[in-house]
């Protein structure tokens, strides 16, 4: 390299796809990279996406199947301390086989540099993991740390590989698994999608945790709300036009988290009826997963709220649903982002306790919300099984407790709903909502941090 002269290494970079790719994500001209004629197998730099200062890399597979030295790792640390420092989004692009083991503990401690800088970012600004080819080890670890993890369909993703595994499973390491088991918020069909991807992202997340998220591209909704409509068609018809991105849509399959706009806001948006049954411990882990990225953020969060409880069964029991259950309750009571919470039906027992009362700012209810400690089928039986001589005076003592005790009307005269609007007025309500809360304020107790479960 001493015997090279500058434009004979410019011209050598200037052929790397790897870096066309790097440059292909920003904004033309504004691309500055860092330290180009060291740690070949990283490249690293900053400039403009979607009108936000980011900091970027990518692996370059093409220099020793991207295996990666201390000094590429040493340029990996500075640039996520450059965006600690500014307050930058780092978007990361991965493919490599992992490090340079030759260069031994001295790569372990570069490697540990980064993992510190980038614990460092989490909260601050936005990182994104954008995994194309081979993710393994410590490198997985270290995508996995980002806020969202965006795959094509042929990369890899593991911890360890699965062909040395005891039981050589199968489908461990895909893109599928990765989307399956939550890892991956997205997944898709090759590398320029993933790039555009991941600019959608940039666009719609704020710049860092002192910024406002927002943007004016999107317009108001050319579909209509009714009292009919779940999951994520209710979603669809309150968000601006094309303005929803899903993330985790395969894992945790009852719920739909997605980031979009309302009046060009930036909003979370949580159902928990994308799909017929109870939450299971995916669902959970999903949306407080999904609720503390915006809590973060200071992204307002929407729930729309139809669920009649967390999954019965026993097996669901033994591997730990109660821990999610309550992780998920945990994460929107201790979020100090404006919540707003809309039953647009069952919200019983503990259902309504994690999502809505004391752990929203506003809840919002349609006249034929359901909103009780328990089902009325279920309430009638406790409260007046042994009066009942069959099961059609059964029936009408559960629909009395429907219509009177659990209905929205009794709630909002308790205090535990805010507002009752019928469906074509939800969006009207909603943006008001996210107007009233945009300047909320929450003075929290000192403290180093929640004890969150895990």
């Amino acid at each position: 390299m001493a015997n090279k002269t500058i434009d004979e290494l410019a011209q050598e970079l200037a052929g790397s796809e790897a870096r066309s790719t790097l440059t292909s994500l920003f904004e033309e001209g504004s691309f500055t990279e860092l330290s180009p004629y060291i740690g070949g197998s990283v490249i690293t730099g900053t400039g403009v996406v979607e009108g936000k200062q980011v900091c970027a890399f990518i692996q370059d597979s093409a220099v020793n199947s991207g295996a990666v030295c201390k000094t590429a790792a040493q340029k990996l640390a500075k640039l996520y301390q450059l965006a600690v420092k500014n307050g930058s989004p780092v978007i990361g692009i991965y493919d490599s086989k992992g490090g340079a083991v030759k260069e031994g503990v001295e790569l372990l401690k570069a490697y540990s540099d980064i993992a510190a800088s980038s614990a460092s970012l989490s909260g601050v600004a936005p990182q994104i993991a954008v995994v194309t080819g081979v993710c393994g080890g410590i490198h997985a670890s270290l995508a996995c740390m980002s806020d969202f993890v965006i795959m094509t369909e042929k990369a890899e993703f593991f911890l360890n590989p699965p062909f040395i595994s005891e039981d050589k499973t199968k489908g461990a390491g895909t893109a599928e698994n990765a989307a399956l088991s939550g890892i991956a918020a997205l997944v898709v069909k090759d590398n320029a999608e993933a790039l555009k991807k991941a600019k959608e992202l940039i666009a719609i997340l704020p710049q860092n945790n002192l910024e406002v998220a927002g943007n004016d591209y999107f317009a108001v909704s050319d579909i209509a709300a009714d009292g009919s409509m779940k999951g994520e068609a209710l979603v669809k018809a309150i968000a601006d036009k094309d303005s929803l991105v899903e993330l985790y849509g395969k894992f945790g399959e009852v719920s739909y988290t997605a980031l979009g706009s309302i009046n060009w806001k930036t909003v979370g948006f949580v159902a928990t009826d994308k799909a017929e049954g109870r939450l299971a411990k995916e669902d959970c882990a999903k949306i407080a997963k999904f609720v503390s990225i915006c809590d973060a953020f200071s992204i307002p969060v929407v729930t729309f709220v139809n669920n009649e409880g967390f999954a019965l069964d026993s097996k669901a029991e033994l591997s730990g649903s109660v821990r999610d259950c309550a992780k998920l309750t945990q994460v929107y009571a201790s979020a100090t982002t404006a919540k707003i919470a809309v039953v647009t039906g069952n919200a019983l027992g503990g259902i309504f306790t994690a999502f809505c009362g004391n752990n929203s700012d506003m809840t919002i209810a349609y006249e034929n919300a359901v909103i009780a400690p328990v089902a009325p089928q279920t309430a009638a039986v406790f409260l007046h099984g042994e009066d009942c001589n069959n099961n059609e005076e059964l029936q009408k003592a559960a629909e009395d407790y429907a219509e009177n005790e659990a209905s929205a009307l009794n709630a909002m005269e308790h205090g535990v709903v805010d507002k009752i609007v019928p469906a074509e007025e939800l969006w009207s309500a909603l943006n008001n909502a996210v107007e009233a809360l945009s300047s909320k304020r929450v003075s929290t107790p000192a403290r180093k941090h929640i004890n969150f479960i895990y």
